[in-house]
């Protein structure tokens, strides 16, 4: 069997998950281990594996780190109360948070301060969502879909803002918006085009590859909202579409008369991920790879000032 393997450009890492990735490795460099962190640091097994066996410890909750211990929050961001609790502990932490989601945090408080009632589009669980939701003052109201804007109950329809999850599918987020302003006409908020710049990126490259191919293949966590994105529009493009965590999860039944082969990546997903599907793939044919031209992503975020200069100091 011969197989052509499209890879989707833009795929894999985005610039707040390699932010976060480094510092967790530097904070082990300059602290040593153990360094704590918050949740995991990007919903992917393989990269959390990574850290831990470097000296990262993952937990849920600040109450499972030691007094004085090092500790990182986590990309998706923490509520205003994790904040808190660390300061009054006098917890050493590192904000891992995307600044972007930050971004979403900062649009939420200005909204509140201006008195407007917010309207969190997102998912009930995620920790973003419920990051966001801690770090905006009087608490947000949650939908998910445009049915569920139907239902919300406000307190003044005049005085009435948005914010959004980094991570939607740009199309259904453009579907909630168009609802929340068909029924709220003054309601406020960002522009679409302020969704995270690499959601919208890896997702118009999906649409890309799945008109022409036979078969999608996204690999990423199945906790990983960006992931899951990724596949419904696969699905939504009558292709086929599989999330899978590693080559291992390939199942061989789904290349059954299939030549042509979509292959991306979620955002918190290594490219090493990806190569190792298609060493899969040529198990049982052989291939031929194709890099599809897209978006060339260039962003790069700093990372917080302290471990920079605690870097310089040691490299002296």
């Amino acid at each position: 069997m011969d197989f052509h393997v499209l890879l989707a450009q833009p795929r894999g890492f985005c610039a707040g998950v390699e932010r976060a990735i480094e510092i967790v490795e530097r904070a082990l460099e300059i602290y040593g281990p153990p360094v704590y962190v918050r949740h995991e640091i990007v919903h992917n097994r393989h990269v959390v594996e990574s850290l831990r066996s470097k000296g990262a410890v993952f937990v849920e909750e600040l109450k499972e780190i030691p007094d004085g211990a090092m500790t990182v929050f986590s990309a998706h961001g923490v509520a205003r109360a994790v904040e808190d609790e660390a300061a009054r502990r006098n917890l050493p932490v590192i904000d891992a948070t995307c600044p972007l989601v930050t971004k979403v945090h900062s649009q939420g408080r200005h909204h509140a301060h201006k008195g407007r009632e917010i309207i969190l589009i997102g998912h009930a669980g995620h920790p973003e969502v419920e990051g966001t939701r801690g770090q905006i003052p009087g608490g947000v109201k949650l939908v998910a879909t445009a049915a569920e804007v139907d239902k919300l109950e406000v307190l003044d329809a005049s005085q009435l803002a948005y914010v959004t999850q980094t991570t939607l599918s740009v199309d259904d987020t453009r579907m909630v918006i168009h609802a929340l302003k068909k029924r709220f006409p003054d309601i406020v908020g960002p522009d679409l085009k302020d969704i995270c710049y690499a959601t919208q990126n890896r997702q118009q490259a999906v649409r890309d590859i799945s008109k022409k191919v036979a078969l999608l293949l996204v690999v990423g966590a199945s906790n990983s909202s960006n992931s899951n994105r990724l596949r419904e529009i696969g699905e939504q493009m009558d292709v086929p579409s599989y999330l899978i965590e590693d080559s291992m999860s390939l199942n061989p039944k789904w290349l059954e008369g299939v030549s042509r082969i979509g292959l991306t990546a979620g955002a918190s997903a290594p490219e090493a991920l990806v190569q190792g599907v298609i060493r899969r793939i040529a198990e049982f044919g052989s291939v031929s790879v194709e890099n599809v031209a897209g978006v060339k992503e260039t962003i790069q975020f700093k990372i917080p000032p302290l471990l920079e200069r605690k870097a310089k100091t040691i490299a002296r």
